[in-house]
């Protein structure tokens, strides 16, 4: 075969035959260039592993015009020095070409909610899902998890500095992500190590007071369905958000009036039997019948849903209605519009409210479903009472006040419940 050093000039002069040609480099053994009989140069690289024994192997290097011949050299001489150090071009060619595809961050981030946050994260999975969509898809696009840098995560982290719950919960997520990546063995290394971390966001210690409660309820009407209900859902249980956004009627009962929450969709992994106040069966009995249930309750399907196979989105838009009716109820009284609130609160309230009126402490945190406090420990292993009759005392208590808030009526002669036991 015809041997010359290849350059451009060398290049330009050869023209195509009726068959394909094949002109190696006189320096740099393995280095050549195919010419088809359509006048296509390609730049190859032609090898062996394992001596002279072994067959030959061809690597396409790239076509001349979009590669200079100096520029074709200086990749035969990096895959010359791979071949010696004993790995193969063509392999690490398609281990590359794999991590572009199977780790590009875009479809990764699928991945990992599918197999990972479903299960890990039940309660919370929408919300930091769309916090990876919103904020770490834009700046990672598909860039291969193994190319993300610190910078790249301090740039998602940037839109978002200032709002430290979002913050802290976004960084939570994609140091969970590249962990995950990890343990899956698609990374060596997670690139948020040595990140540091959003300082975590202040406790909240906001509690809606009797005045506010009731302005919140009056104003839940103008929301409508589904996020009228779903707010005072929240007033009367205490759950959380997520918990009772996602509501099936196949975890609630109508003759016992019972809400079984299973422990795929508690935050905690616990699953919880919550008792439910006549108010709260009133407005579950409301949303039967307007989903065509004239008695009892559907035995499945969404609670609150606008599509019928999801559950309801576009909390800060209701939020801000729900806000805006707060302030204008307020003007009518010439009061002035509460401070700022989140919904969260709504479950310290309910928690602070129960103490008001009595109930101990054990059967406030049954009933937020809480693993900790006087249930930690060596009590959380031994102690197996479920409180279920003073839970169903207490919500109803608690039902009884926010009425009682509505219509004015006297609610100093609250039973107090601290000493009341089946």
């Amino acid at each position: 075969m015809p041997t010359l050093r290849i350059t451009k000039a060398a290049v330009d002069a050869v023209q195509p035959s009726e068959k394909d040609q094949l002109h190696w480099d006189n320096r740099l053994p393995g280095f050549g260039c195919k010419v088809t009989p359509k006048g296509s140069k390609i730049f190859i690289y032609q090898y062996r592993l394992g001596g002279r024994g072994s067959p030959a192997r061809r690597f396409t290097i790239g076509k001349y015009g979009a590669l200079t011949a100096d520029q074709a050299r200086r990749e035969a001489e990096v895959l010359a020095l791979k071949v010696a150090q004993g790995k193969d071009p063509q392999r690490v060619k398609s281990e590359t070409a794999r991590v572009a595809v199977d780790l590009a961050f875009k479809p990764y981030v699928e991945r990992f909610a599918a197999e990972c946050l479903r299960a890990e994260w039940p309660a919370t999975y929408r919300y930091v899902h769309s916090l990876l969509l919103k904020y770490a898809v834009p700046v990672f696009g598909n860039k291969p998890l193994n190319e993300i840098t610190r910078k790249d995560i301090n740039a998602a982290l940037a839109p978002v500095k200032g709002k430290a719950a979002t913050a802290a919960n976004l960084f939570g997520v994609i140091r969970r992500l590249m962990r995950w990546a990890v343990e899956q063995e698609d990374l060596a290394r997670s690139p948020i190590e040595g990140v540091k971390g959003p300082k975590p966001p202040p406790s909240r210690d906001r509690v809606l007071d009797d005045d506010e409660m009731s302005l919140v309820w009056k104003s839940t009407t103008v929301l409508g369905y589904p996020f009228g209900p779903l707010i005072r859902l929240l007033i009367l249980t205490g759950a959380r958000r997520e918990e009772v956004a996602a509501l099936d009627w196949s975890e609630l009962d109508h003759g016992s009036q019972i809400w079984v929450l299973p422990p795929s969709r508690s935050k905690n992994g616990v699953a919880a039997r919550q008792p439910l106040s006549t108010l709260a069966v009133a407005e579950l009995d409301a949303i039967a019948n307007r989903q065509g249930k004239s008695a009892g309750w559907p035995k499945s399907g969404l609670v609150f849903s606008t599509t019928g196979n999801t559950s309801v989105s576009g909390y800060s838009r209701a939020k801000a209605r729900l806000d805006r009716a707060i302030a204008a109820l307020a003007a009518k009284d010439d009061a002035s519009a509460p401070p700022p609130w989140r919904l969260h609160d709504l479950r310290r309230t309910l928690a602070t409210g129960l103490q008001r009126l009595g109930v101990r402490f054990e059967v406030t945190e049954a009933v937020l479903n809480h693993v900790s406090g006087s249930k930690g420990g060596v009590a959380g292993v031994y102690q197996r009472y479920d409180w279920a009759v003073e839970k169903a005392h207490a919500v109803q208590a608690w039902a009884d006040h926010v009425s009682g808030l509505l219509t004015g009526a006297d609610q100093t002669n609250v039973v107090q419940l601290s000493e009341v036991r089946a």
